[in-house]
């Protein structure tokens, strides 16, 4: 099994991605979604934090990504981006939403030398925006490069691939959107039809809820 579908059905295993149409969720945007994802789950599976930790380092390693500097996006990704930073045995950095209004008032967290490379890791990316607001922040706060993000999941949606080209950012992902839905059908999770329905999804979220009448 390759990486991708690997990763998928660890997902859906542990139900940290939850497929169905009837009726749909609800994200918090008012979107009417046939899939929820909450990745947080994961770091209380050693199995499955081993093979999301092992998969970014296969990405590093296939995509020859260079860095010097890890960063995780609030709050989500800080785990990973600990979990790897400790396992390749480099700095790492969090980056918050928005800028602290206290304090030092900092976005960027953790000790960053202008001129390093950093590379973002993100659990989920849906429109891509706090992914690439993230990277900005490190880019003008810290006077640093960012070339690169990899996750563990993306949408696989066109505003997010938009605004990663926009950015100059690569994303690379542990699976996708269209790897956990056949992952789903695979497993019975959704059956005949449904599978159709739920893959468009993707393709224009604003409009499928009611397309099809949710």
């Amino acid at each position: 099994m390759n990486l991708a579908r690997d990763i998928a059905e660890t997902l859906l295993s542990i139900e940290a991605v939850k497929v169905k149409t009837n009726p749909p969720f609800t994200w918090a945007s008012g979107i009417k979604s046939p899939i929820y994802c909450d990745n947080r789950k994961l770091i209380s599976y050693p199995d499955g934090r081993k093979k999301v930790v092992e998969g970014f380092k296969q990405l590093i390693r296939e995509k020859n990504i260079q860095f010097d500097v890890i960063g995780g996006t609030a709050t989500a990704a800080i785990p990973w981006a600990s979990f790897l930073a400790y396992d390749l045995n480099v700095p790492m950095i969090y980056i918050r939403p928005e800028k602290k209004d206290h304090g030092s008032g900092k976005q960027v967290e953790g000790e960053l030398k202008e001129g390093k490379r950093v590379l973002i890791v993100e659990d989920l990316i849906s429109t891509g925006g706090s992914s690439v607001s993230a990277a900005e922040a490190v880019r003008n706060e810290g006077k640093c490069e960012v070339s690169d993000i990899i996750a563990i999941v993306s949408w696989e949606l066109r505003k997010s691939i938009d605004q990663f080209a926009q950015a100059n950012i690569n994303l690379y992902t542990l699976t996708d959107y269209t790897n956990i839905i056949g992952m789903a059908k695979e497993k019975g999770n959704i059956k005949g039809e449904e599978y159709q329905i739920v893959l468009e999804f993707k393709e224009d979220p604003a409009a499928w809820g009611g397309k099809y009448g949710f």
